[in-house]
């Protein structure tokens, strides 16, 4: 997400593209983010939330979810692309000014390869885990002219709010267990949809885990509902925060319409439907 919006920034948004550009990009990158973490079993909280408890590893995600969302994707951002080919193609090119941009050392982008590394192998070690991250944090301080800043306060946010879901997602399941259980399988996908957009999709999820005896169908109809909804509002996926806040600011007022975003993902948000419902 942070990457994605970096780029848009820095590529469109800063050379005054028109609102309808704004939002249908917007729209097209919440939605992409949200489905394209289906690709691991680490790459987005609604997985992550569930990938121990009902055995996801790298090889199910990918063959299950992951293929479908990467043909969802490139549906998306082709028809993005197209229907603004004209504003897109009057738009001038970005001229790198060589003598004010610094060139970034081979070496400081292999370090930061190295602790993306890190952080994914010993994710489940958490002394290796704190000290790779205060080491990381080190490094970025000294050698700060090759940084960019660091999100620190969206990802703690992201942080608390996972933690406080496990604290105290547990006792929910009275309540949630007759609920999801009576429901079918179409049901429960755009219920998911649905549902998402008003809470969070690693809610959901880990929430549906708290389930006990369900089935393979039961799970692939609440993943897959959960993160195809997680476009459709600033709220219903946990770097969609990130993305506004790095984009927010270059839309009128410096706000972004929760309707506006509603609209510009609801296509996107149909192309992955049937993506994971058909393919």
């Amino acid at each position: 997400m942070t990457l994605a919006a970096f780029l848009l920034r820095d590529r469109f948004y800063k050379q005054g593209i028109s609102t309808q550009l704004q939002y249908a990009t917007l729209g097209v990158l919440f939605v992409n983010v949200s489905i394209g973490g289906t690709l691991t079993p680490f790459a987005a909280p609604p997985i992550l939330m569930v990938a121990s408890k009902w055995g996801f590893d790298l090889y199910y995600t990918l063959t299950q979810f992951g293929f479908k969302a990467a043909i969802a994707v490139l549906i998306n951002a082709s028809a993005v692309t197209f229907l603004f080919t004209k504003e897109l193609a009057a738009m001038k090119a970005v001229k790198e000014d060589v003598t004010s941009q610094m060139r970034m050392p081979l070496i400081v982008i292999v370090i930061h390869l190295l602790f993306l590394v890190g952080v994914v192998v010993f994710a489940h070690h958490p002394a290796i885990f704190m000290a790779l991250l205060l080491f990381f944090l080190g490094y970025t301080s000294a050698y700060h002219r090759y940084q960019e800043r660091l999100i620190l306060k969206e990802g703690l946010l992201v942080g608390f709010f996972l933690a406080g879901l496990v604290v105290l997602g547990g006792v929910q399941a009275w309540w949630l267990q007759d609920t999801l259980l009576g429901m079918s399988t179409t049901a429960l996908f755009y219920g998911a949809v649905a549902l998402t957009a008003i809470t969070d999709n690693a809610a959901l999820t880990y929430l549906g885990s708290l389930v006990e005896g369900v089935s393979e169908e039961f799970k692939y109809a609440l993943v897959t509902g959960a993160v195809t909804g997680g476009g459709l509002t600033v709220i219903a996926n946990a770097p969609n925060p990130a993305g506004f806040a790095i984009l927010g600011k270059y839309f009128e007022d410096q706000a972004i319409s929760p309707i506006g975003l509603l609209m510009a993902a609801l296509l996107p948000t149909v192309v992955a439907a049937l993506a994971f419902q058909l393919l």
